[in-house]
């Protein structure tokens, strides 16, 4: 199914990267993206469900300090933290200190500070 097209929809993500072949398997383990090669060569990704996609930059320096902050729809808060830990991340903030929402923020193995955002029951 392709992605929705309509006006004022994020659609696309440019994710700064000191390593792009280690941040596209991060990414992959960790949440399931679509890894794909571009026919100019570049690596490209599209998210778990296939809405928003992007790629990895290098020479950008990451988003280390939450300002604009991009959060990551998950099943599961607690097992993506394990994921992330598991394959290269770490925890920049636990679940709990968004409560009553079921969040929490990591830093991928670039430094970049991305959030994580769970569906209450």
């Amino acid at each position: 199914m392709p992605p929705t097209f309509a006006n004022g929809k994020i659609c696309y993500i440019e994710i700064p990267a000191t390593d792009v072949a280690r941040s596209a398997d991060f990414y992959h383990r960790a949440f399931g993206w679509n890894i794909r090669r571009r026919t100019d060569g570049s690596t490209a990704f599209d998210d778990g469900v296939g809405e928003v996609s992007g790629t990895w930059v290098l020479g950008r320096p990451p988003g280390s300090a939450p300002g604009l902050m991009i959060y990551i729809m998950v099943d599961s808060v607690e097992a993506t933290l394990e994921a992330i830990v598991a394959n290269g991340g770490e925890i920049a903030q636990p679940i709990g200190v968004d409560a009553p929402e079921i969040a929490a923020r990591f830093r991928d193995p670039a430094g970049n500070v991305l959030g994580l955002y769970q569906q209450g029951a």
